[in-house]
């Protein structure tokens, strides 16, 4: 069910939340935290809120959605609220500020009075986000910041604000789509012979942070050697290669979809390694509410990782 609910106030729309209560069209009482998104008003609130929604299966929660509009129009608030098949396990309250209502201390004022109380706030900037998000007006407000550089109109330049300006409670989607990189790198070093690993080698994408960042998190993890080289073919992250004495592992990607697992003296092993969708992504960030060091300690790896030039080429691949 939707309500549309023009030139509205929060006051309005939380007594409108109160008559659907009473009468059964949505509940609060199941709600473990509040999801904020921040986007400019367009057609990418769909897709935003159709990401939350999938999510909100896993964690129960009231969606608030932030969408700016014009700013030259006169000062308004239109108000939508989403309960039912049309929210998934949540409620989503879609409020579109106008004029002095669509900037960003606005933005926090409005969404404020529909917090729920005594639970934790996430604010998501699904596309370009704040140079610093937590001094963010909305950011302020969240015990979790979630960004994605990889969605941002300059994607190696939002990369690097969030290097310059990581503070505990941040996070990035461009981290989160690893989360399967690492669990398969990290069961393969977990198997004898438990070889240090001397150096490695992360190819990908020119434009990818997901590439620098698992470069990042080798360098830190491994305390070796890393190089991130460009991969003369294939999208996001290619192929990680570390060297140990009994020979390398090597994980290698080059359609986006499967990864074939090489390791001496076992077969080559393929692998599952589709690139995540935003919902799976988002849902996994909102498992946590605490500190992720490790996405933090990536970032600061970064700065150990060597820079190669000369892009590398995917070896062949079993039955090719």
């Amino acid at each position: 069910m939707i309500v549309d609910l023009p030139s509205s106030t929060a006051s309005a729309v939380n007594r409108k939340l109160v008559e659907m209560r009473a009468s059964g069209g949505a509940l609060t009482t199941s709600r473990v935290l509040t999801l904020v998104i921040v986007t400019e008003d367009g057609g990418e609130i769909e897709d935003s809120i159709a990401a939350a929604n999938a999510a909100s299966h896993e964690h129960p929660c009231r969606i608030i959605v932030l969408a700016r509009g014009l700013r030259k129009a006169a000062p308004r608030m239109d108000a939508q609220i989403r309960v039912g098949g049309d929210a998934g396990a949540s409620e989503v309250i879609v409020l579109r500020g106008y004029g002095a209502l669509a900037g960003d201390e606005a933005g926090a004022g409005m969404a404020v009075p529909l917090l729920l109380p005594d639970a934790p706030v996430v604010a998501w900037w699904p596309n370009d986000a704040p140079a610093v998000p937590s001094e963010d007006p909305v950011g302020k407000l969240a015990t979790r910041r979630i960004t994605d550089a990889l969605s941002a109109k300059n994607p190696m330049k939002a990369f690097e604000q969030r290097r310059a300006h990581y503070v505990e409670g941040d996070t990035d989607l461009t981290w989160t789509r690893l989360t399967p990189w690492r669990a398969l790198l990290a069961t393969a070093l977990d198997a004898p012979p438990y070889e240090p690993v001397t150096n490695a080698v992360v190819a990908g994408e020119a434009v990818s942070p997901s590439t620098e960042l698992l470069a990042g998190w080798l360098a830190v993890r491994l305390d070796c050697k890393v190089k991130r080289s460009p991969a003369a073919s294939g999208p996001g992250v290619v192929s990680v290669r570390m060297e140990r004495r009994s020979g390398p592992v090597e994980l290698v990607r080059p359609d986006g979809k499967v990864g074939t697992l090489r390791q001496p003296g076992q077969p080559d092993r393929l692998v599952a390694l589709a690139r995540r969708e935003v919902r799976d992504c988002l849902a996994e960030e909102l498992r946590r509410l605490d500190t992720d060091e490790i996405y933090g300690a990536a970032l600061a790896g970064v700065g150990r990782v060597a820079r190669g030039r000369t892009p590398v080429k995917i070896p062949a691949l079993a039955g090719a």
